[in-house]
């Protein structure tokens, strides 16, 4: 905008003007292309076969299949009680140790977080393979103990993914209001169970979803340490892929990604619970 010599105001006017909400535009071509199209294809042969001509044809043969086959069924419900378990035992394990670093009572020294943030910056592989040395050498072999063997590798390698949310989310604990508590009379366990653990809810609910989908889809561990004695549901997914069984891998696949709509949707349900919380509290 300018004033031409008799006082007017002149407006300029561009023909292209920039919108913030094209920023955008690059990620959803990403998630188009990336996300959607490949979620597309899985549903397509998930829902269909090949017939003798070689065309693509409707079919419900790979959800009969898996409904149908023990083993499938085996697998699942074993490769749920293995992703429970193991972010139970996260949890159980993370939670202190997150506490006790984001308290500066006891943590006075920022590289101890470090310290167990740092297996992340090593390969995965390389990772279990170490694992499976050191347990080879403690007598804990995958052929005679392996659900003990994959157990602490899955314990092993998902545990900073626990610890790291958790961490976050205590280092924004409201302090007042655990001083509060203590002053109104609470002991030491009351004002963990109706202060602390309340707050720390989105972490743990964070913590667990990092932790409990990866398990389940995991294939490296469980081969690995358990010595191919324990398959879990990522196992049968490549094995399906790898010997072209598309129709059956894609159906086990789209199981995969109704059970991470799932956590999604409890993730979600917790947050808005959360945030309905904190809006009480500010009343």
């Amino acid at each position: 905008m300018a004033e031409n010599p008799k006082g007017r105001k002149l407006r300029f006017h561009h023909k292209y003007s920039f919108k913030r909400s094209n920023l955008g535009i690059p990620y959803a071509v990403f998630l188009f292309i990336f996300a959607i199209i490949p979620i597309l294809i899985i549903l397509v042969y998930a829902f269909t076969e090949t017939n003798d001509d070689g065309a693509l044809v409707f079919s419900f043969d790979a959800l009969v299949s898996f409904f149908t086959t023990p083993t499938k069924i085996n697998v699942l419900l074993v490769s749920l009680f293995i992703g429970i378990l193991n972010t139970l035992i996260c949890l159980l394990i993370g939670y202190p140790i997150a506490y006790l670093l984001a308290n500066s009572k006891f943590n006075k020294n920022k590289i101890l977080v470090l310290l167990f943030i740092m297996p992340m910056w090593i390969n995965f592989v390389l990772r279990t393979g170490a694992t499976r040395d050191v347990l080879s050498w403690l007598g804990i072999s995958g052929g005679s103990y392996p659900y003990l063997a994959t157990m602490i590798g899955m314990v092993y390698n998902y545990l900073p993914f626990t610890i790291l949310p958790l961490y976050t989310t205590m280092l924004k604990l409201d302090k007042a209001q655990i001083e509060a508590s203590r002053d109104l009379g609470c002991n030491q366990v009351q004002t963990f169970f109706h202060s602390i653990l309340p707050q720390s809810i989105p972490g743990i609910v964070a913590a667990s979803q990092m932790v409990f989908m990866p398990t389940i889809s995991s294939y490296v561990i469980s081969d690995t340490l358990s010595e191919g004695k324990i398959s879990l549901f990522g196992n049968f997914i490549y094995l399906n892929f790898s010997n072209s069984q598309w129709n059956e891998g894609s159906f086990m696949a789209l199981i995969m990604l109704v059970l991470l709509g799932l956590s999604m949707a409890i993730s979600a349900k917790f947050g808005k619970q959360e945030n309905n919380l904190r809006r009480a509290n500010l009343w």
